[in-house]
């Protein structure tokens, strides 16, 4: 199982490690907006590709709008079959992000 080509940026990373710390458990975008601090303007948008390339789930709460007084929520939950490809993933880029030691330098001779 496999959709589009996703690139993971550290936002976007910063959401997935949010799903990884309970996997099956179904998130709402409220809930996330408050856990990662992203605004709604930027994590829809987010939700909309992980769900196109098939690393979120998302389901539609199961109520009656006019009995709870409220609209239809939209759940997302990591897609099973993907979490170990989101964990790849994501060390992937831990390593790419990862400071890397600092390389000593000399006074007027340039590195050590």
């Amino acid at each position: 199982m496999s959709g589009p080509k996703l690139r993971v940026t550290p936002d976007v990373a910063r959401l997935l490690q949010e799903f990884l710390q309970e996997p099956t458990q179904p998130r709402y975008g409220y809930d996330l907006m408050a856990s990662t601090g992203f605004p709604s303007g930027k994590i829809y948008p987010m939700f909309a590709k992980l769900v196109a390339a098939e690393w979120l789930v998302k389901e539609r709460e199961n109520i009656d709008p006019a009995a709870e007084g409220r609209p239809v929520r939209h759940f997302y939950r990591i897609n099973p079959d993907m979490i170990a490809v989101v964990r790849q993933e994501l060390a992937a880029l831990s390593q790419y992000i990862a400071p890397r030691p600092a390389t000593a330098l000399r006074p007027g001779f340039g590195h050590a």
